[in-house]
């Protein structure tokens, strides 16, 4: 059985190389055929398949040429290494954007939630591999496929708040439809759940274990998705996390973050004391405004909509001073020790929440809720 490069979706932009007739091949992103399997690759393991811009055009690339050649059944996302499917987005290169005022991000994200809203909409089966570490940007371009699968390496999470930053990619979407305050937990200290923790939430589907990923690809190429992940899908160990629900619900319940962050600091169980711990370390701006979010995308009637104001508020969080602070603190130079404007909860203004959300008139996203085969923003 043959595997060949599908060279016309690899064309574009970073990370390439110059072909004989002048396109660039994005060797960020591998796509690969074989038998009725279209197969991409995120190729970046070295950054852990962090997303640039051209790795987002090259997989939508994939999807539309695949959409429409009856030999692909199926679609696979996976990550390239052993760490993990994607560790978010090129934070750094964002970082360098902010802070000279640039609008490469702006391009980057409008893409990157087109491919979001496209995967969820996808007219096949789409199988996302989410084994080892699956953060942020990871999560956008996997837990909104068909059939999501985490294993007992799967460490998923939207560690934004961590970066003065608001999830996005439809994380709060499905976030906010996690049981009860689960998702709520996850948002606020930004921290990783397990596989098992993500099948219980919502996030994933299937649990196979990490052994069977292999074998599990290679039965994609003659099976049908949902043929071959039943073939290798087992029951998930419990979930840790849902245990702890009954005083999750409690702590995180309403719309006040500083409430909830008190109410943490007073229960007795040590995971309330470590969540409120977590979140003192967090940008206050972040937290409350993605407390907001959180509560905001619960009445949203579609992914999509989630989408729009994803943009809404990412494009106003690149302009705070704590976005490129924390990139600076966590990231660039790694001192683990930012300096938050302003450094506590009850100081932030109410105006910074409110004009988070406001319309972006002729520049908002603009995404409907899609039938499934249309293409995301067209």
């Amino acid at each position: 059985m043959s595997t060949t490069r599908d060279r016309a979706a690899s064309e574009g932009a970073q990370g390439g190389k110059l072909q004989e007739d002048g396109s660039m091949e994005n060797t960020d992103v591998l796509v690969q055929r074989t038998g009725h399997l279209g197969h991409v690759v995120l190729n970046r393991p070295q950054a852990m398949n962090a997303l640039n811009h051209g790795m987002v055009v090259a997989v939508a690339r994939a999807l539309d040429a695949w959409e429409s050649d009856d030999a692909v059944a199926t679609v696979l996302i996976s990550g390239a290494g052993e760490r993990g499917l994607c560790a978010g987005g090129d934070i750094v290169t964002i970082y360098h954007d902010a802070r000279t005022g640039g609008n490469a991000t702006e391009q980057f994200w409008r893409d990157e939630y087109h491919l979001n809203a496209r995967i969820r909409r996808y007219p096949k089966p789409v199988v996302a591999l989410m084994d080892g570490v699956v953060l942020g940007g990871g999560v956008g371009i996997s837990a909104h496929a068909s059939h999501r699968v985490v294993t007992e390496r799967s460490r998923v999470g939207m560690p934004e708040t961590g970066i003065g930053f608001v999830p996005d990619v439809g994380g709060n979407y499905l976030l906010s439809r996690a049981p009860g305050e689960l998702g709520t937990h996850a948002a606020l200290t930004g921290g990783m759940v397990s596989g098992a923790d993500a099948v219980a939430m919502g996030l994933a589907d299937h649990f196979v274990d990490a052994a069977n990923l292999a074998p599990l690809v290679a039965a994609l190429s003659e099976r049908t998705a949902s043929a071959a992940v039943a073939l290798y899908g087992q029951v998930p160990p419990a979930s840790a996390l849902l245990a702890e629900r009954a005083w999750i619900d409690d702590a995180y319940a309403g719309d006040d973050a500083g409430a909830i962050f008190a109410r943490l600091a007073r229960r007795s169980e040590p995971l309330a004391a470590k969540a409120a711990a977590t979140i003192a370390a967090k940008s206050p701006t972040a937290v409350t405004v993605t407390l907001a979010a959180l509560r905001r995308a619960r009445a949203l009637d579609s992914l999509e909509d989630a989408l729009n104001q994803d943009l809404r508020v990412s494009l106003r969080a690149l302009r705070w001073p704590d976005f490129a602070e924390g990139i600076r603190a966590q990231l660039v130079d790694k001192d683990r020790n930012p300096a938050w404007s302003p450094a506590t909860l009850a100081d932030v203004p109410a105006d910074v929440v409110a004009r988070a959300f406001e319309d972006l008139g002729p520049h908002e996203l603009g995404l409907g809720k899609l039938r499934k085969g249309t293409v995301a923003g067209q």
